[in-house]
């Protein structure tokens, strides 16, 4: 099956996919798309992270396989409320919405308490859709928080976020000419690069307290461990609003077609960017659990 027939076969789906199916079929998708020399695939991916934190990596997957362009979604009735309408004609994104509702206890568990008869759970995904911003008209909307080149006070949040960990963060001219160093609790940032090297750096080093000093660091190796920290530095970055270089399709070509492999990094590439994007939209860097959103069209959970 090749890419144009995975990419129908996604299109044409009525039944709702597993997360796991949908996630496996874009993995094949992005291989094909990398191998046929569709280097701006992996890019489109990427920015699409940077772009949806919120979003289940399923769901990101989704949006940039469907709308690479694509920079605010939401349901129809959700623009509608910011004053927004959908256009006429315009095709909806598909993603994955959760299914919550009352599951009832067995006889044996229920109580005369009815708050305790009952309890939400999961029931399962439904297919929804959302729209992006340029796929509608009317008022305009607040400015989302960019900085172009500079990424500001994020600087000084992520610093928080990081000693929040319990990871000590240095300045240290010795470890020239690296321009940052990651020691397993400790940080260590060479001074006098500009503010968006600095930033890009921390994100990249805070890349690897995350992910690479425990188990995953026997299981990876040090070719893939430092193309994940870039990646997450390439995600965080264009979320803030830095010009990045474009990711390398390079990436692609270490997991030799192993789509598993490349599912598992691609996903704690997203988690990870999630939580320091978390970390730097809370004023005191410490990301709090965020409450599920009125509108399940954004089914941010899912």
């Amino acid at each position: 099956m090749n890419s144009t027939t995975i990419a129908a076969a996604l299109n044409d789906s009525k039944k709702p996919l597993t997360k796991q199916e949908l996630i496996a079929a874009n993995i094949k998708l992005l291989i094909e798309q990398l191998e046929a020399g569709k280097s701006d695939a992996l890019t489109n991916y990427l920015t699409a992270m940077s772009r949806f934190h919120r979003y289940s990596f399923g769901n990101v997957l989704e949006i940039a396989r469907q709308m690479p362009t694509a920079t605010r979604v939401a349901g129809f009735w959700t623009w509608k409320n910011l004053g927004r309408s959908v256009n006429a004609g315009a095709k909806g994104i598909r993603i994955l919405a959760p299914i919550v509702g009352l599951r009832r206890k067995k006889d044996t568990d229920a109580t005369t308490d009815a708050s305790k008869q009952n309890e939400r759970a999961l029931l399962g995904f439904r297919n929804t859709y959302v729209f992006d911003i340029s796929q509608t008209n009317g008022v305009d909307l607040p400015s989302l928080n960019e900085v172009s080149g500079d990424p500001g006070e994020n600087i000084e949040l992520l610093a928080a976020f990081v000693k929040g960990k319990g990871i000590q963060l240095i300045y240290n001219e010795k470890i020239a000419p690296a321009l940052g160093m990651s020691y397993g609790g400790r940080i260590a940032i060479l001074p006098g690069q500009s503010k968006a090297e600095e930033f890009a750096t921390l994100v990249h080093e805070t890349a690897h307290e995350l992910l690479h000093k425990a188990e995953r660091r026997t299981s990876t190796t040090k070719t893939t461990r430092e193309l994940e920290a870039e990646a997450v530095a390439f995600v965080v970055g264009k979320a803030v609003g830095l010009v990045n270089g474009n990711a390398s399709s390079d990436y692609i070509q270490l997991y030799q077609g192993n789509a598993s492999l490349l599912a598992e990094s691609l996903e704690v590439i997203q988690q990870t960017s999630a939580v320091i994007l978390a970390a730097l939209e809370t004023p005191n860097g410490d990301p709090q659990e965020e409450q599920q959103p009125a509108d399940s069209e954004l089914e941010e959970a899912a």
